[in-house]
């Protein structure tokens, strides 16, 4: 069984998996193609990937493969919290250049599905924060793009309070958003 809630941009997805626990622990499956299947998410997961970010406010984003190896991502924290970040970069969707957050955490047990289309980012914000993510396409260097996270033609409200992120040189030489590969197809479910 699967919680699915559309965000204020509906082809993004919070999902949470249910738990069964006893004085042991607990036990869920996390990922459940026949499931996601029957819910309407039927995507074809390619890779996983995992992250740790020893330091709280470390920002890894936004970023997005272009086609034809653009990434569904299915995001969820193993350890920790993060806030994570979707944004709407199809030319002509209804919601383009809006953003939505979603704060993740191994307490809460959510996920995010964030669909081709968007560029993603998080920010972390307890230290030792582990992330996992499985993506529909595999990793490629020469369709891999970022756009800087401060960029104002969206104006993500990142909780920095004040401090500067702790970004890898990609994410600090990233440029401002020029132009996007994607067109809106209608809703995505």
């Amino acid at each position: 069984m699967l919680s699915i809630r559309p965000l204020d941009i509906p082809d993004v997805l919070e999902i949470t998996p249910r738990k069964f626990g006893d004085d042991r622990g607990f036990f869920s499956e996390t990922f459940n193609r026949e499931r996601m299947r029957q819910a309407g998410i039927d995507l074809d997961w390619m890779q996983d990937n995992q992250s740790l970010s020893a330091e709280p406010f470390t920002l890894r984003g936004l970023h997005f493969q272009t086609p034809p190896v653009a990434q569904d991502k299915l995001v969820r924290v193993l350890k920790g919290r993060i806030l994570d970040v979707a944004v709407d970069i199809r030319r002509g969707s209804p919601t383009f250049a809006k953003w939505v957050a979603l704060e993740l955490s191994a307490a809460a047990f959510n996920q995010i599905l964030v669909p081709k289309g968007f560029a993603h980012g998080f920010l972390t914000l307890e230290p030792d924060t582990e992330v996992l993510y499985k993506v529909s396409a595999p990793y490629s260097a020469e369709h891999d793009r970022s756009i800087r996270f401060d960029d104002a033609t969206f104006g993500v409200d990142w909780p920095l309070g004040g401090r500067m992120p702790v970004l890898s040189q990609k994410d600090a030489d990233a440029p401002t958003f020029v132009e996007t590969p994607f067109e809106y197809e209608g809703p995505s479910r």
